[in-house]
């Protein structure tokens, strides 16, 4: 298997870059069209967890708009194959410390890349991050 082939690591970036620019939009529509359209699609947020992309839409609807200055440090992209990769990236808002910690499983299907699973956390610690 080749790791990180630059094609596959380029469109799986430009599309997590897109992702990106959706949610800090606050763009429901768009978030939701980057992740698979299936009932085993799994989202675990910082306190909430969704099961299927019907689970993440209605729940990304009742969303507040995520705080200004979103900054993303340290992302790696790292591509399995031409068909599967993993996105991970810590985050912060405007003067703090990026603590937040993401984590995307990308696949590409018949529509494109898609995410089918991510992971959201935080450190208890502002300290750990």
């Amino acid at each position: 298997m080749e790791i990180d082939r630059r094609d596959v690591v380029a469109e799986v970036t430009a599309a997590f870059v897109g992702y990106e620019q959706a949610l800090v939009a606050g763009d429901v529509d768009r978030i939701c069209g980057y992740f698979w359209d299936s009932k085993a699609t799994v989202r675990f947020g910082l306190a909430d967890h969704q099961y299927g992309l019907d689970e993440q839409r209605a729940w990304r609807a009742a969303q507040p708009s995520l705080p200004p200055g979103r900054r993303l440090v340290d992302t790696v992209v790292t591509a399995f194959g031409t068909d599967l990769a993993v996105v991970t990236t810590r985050f912060g808002y405007a003067d703090g410390v990026a603590t937040g910690r993401q984590t995307q499983t990308w696949v590409r299907l018949p529509e494109g890349w898609r995410i089918v699973t991510a992971h959201v956390s935080e450190p208890l610690s502002p300290d750990a991050g």
